[in-house]
């Protein structure tokens, strides 16, 4: 009886050892939830400065984790292994995340900054409310080329002068489905959010005539490239364009005329966030005109904040290239969710084309 009754207390003494330990484990945890957010965002696009100016202020820690593409995002988010705390999706990535209900509302109440956006740049149709989603960035697609290493005649004001015979295994292209389908489709007209075969394989068979210009399809790598003049041509976002411009003068940028893609990158709340409240203080802080502006010194591209623009370089918001104005802008699309299959399609298409370079 006697060693009953030891071993029932050891075993009570236990149970409140390690009821005690995950308490304080809990505890613990709550309260590094409140002092650290975790940040999902791209590459390069955000002054490092900043983050550690938002821990000054606030106390908040932040983890900063980066992706390179909108699918390996939101394929990370819905997995939920992480909790990110803000992710900056594209604007067709934020709508499949809504329909994969991944999302949370955003307190408006939360974000006094909020005020500083110009207003062209809030309620748009892929978050109308802009209750999951607050502007971060935005930007167009278009060619970056440096003028004197091409033919005097090429201007790039269309796409079609990608495939004049003057720049044989000269161009460069961004590994993108939507980004090179979609020249592709703009160049015979069409619209780059086309959900038709026969238009897909029409632009298809026109990028493969392509071909004998494109000297590789890449990433990042097109900026240090372009930068050396290692390279003439290529397709790619604006703000990179403005980076290597920024270190090589002599580059020029321009934007087809017969359209191409409109993009918003904004911040979001994923559901599985830990610190929302730490979530909401950060985005506000990024919308503070000064920070705003600073971030776009360093990121490059356009800025939704009509008080940073206040603060910045008039001749950086003045430059059409990167700022074109609402009758330009019109002439450009926005990507739109297209759905699994038809993404699946682009997909498709995209790889038929890069395995026609030889």
């Amino acid at each position: 009886m006697k060693s009953l009754v030891q071993a029932t207390v050891a075993i009570i003494v236990v149970c409140a050892l390690l009821f005690f330990v995950a308490d304080r484990l809990e505890s613990a945890g709550s309260a590094g939830s409140k002092d650290t957010i975790t940040v999902y965002n791209w590459g390069e696009y955000i002054d490092p400065e900043l983050i550690d100016q938002f821990t000054e202020e606030t106390g908040i820690k932040v983890i900063y984790e980066t992706f390179d593409s909108n699918e390996a995002m939101m394929t990370k988010v819905e997995q939920g292994g992480s909790a990110y705390d803000i992710a900056v999706p594209s604007e067709y990535m934020v709508e499949m995340m809504k329909e994969k209900n991944l999302l949370l509302p955003i307190d408006h109440s939360k974000l006094p900054n909020l005020q500083n956006i110009d207003p062209y740049f809030l309620d748009l149709a892929f978050d109308p409310g802009n209750e999951f989603t607050i502007p971060y960035f935005w930007g167009t697609v278009g060619i970056v080329y440096n003028p004197s290493l091409v033919a005097d005649h090429l201007d790039f004001t269309s796409w079609e002068d990608l495939w004049d015979p003057s720049l044989k295994d000269k161009v460069f292209l961004v590994d993108g489905a939507r980004e090179v389908i979609g020249m592709g489709l703009n160049s015979l007209g069409e619209s780059l959010n086309a959900k038709d075969d026969a238009l897909l394989r029409q632009a298809t068979d026109k990028l493969i005539t392509l071909s004998p210009n494109i000297k590789a399809i890449i990433g990042d790598e097109i900026t240090p490239l372009m930068i050396n003049d290692e390279a003439t041509v290529a397709l790619t976002w604006s703000g990179q364009a403005a980076d290597m411009m920024w270190e090589n003068e002599e580059l020029d940028f321009a934007v087809p005329e017969e359209g191409s893609n409109l993009w918003f990158d904004s911040f979001v709340i994923p559901k599985t966030a830990a610190n929302i409240d730490g979530a909401h203080a950060f985005i506000n802080f990024m919308l503070d005109a000064e920070v705003s502006a600073q971030n776009n010194d360093y990121v490059g591209y356009s800025t939704p904040n009509a008080a940073a623009m206040e603060l910045m370089d008039p001749e950086v918001i003045e430059d059409e290239r990167f700022y074109p104005d609402e009758e330009l802008r019109d002439n450009l699309e926005v990507y739109e969710n297209l759905g699994l299959q038809w993404i699946g399609k682009y997909n498709e298409y995209f790889l038929e084309f890069k395995m026609s370079i030889r």
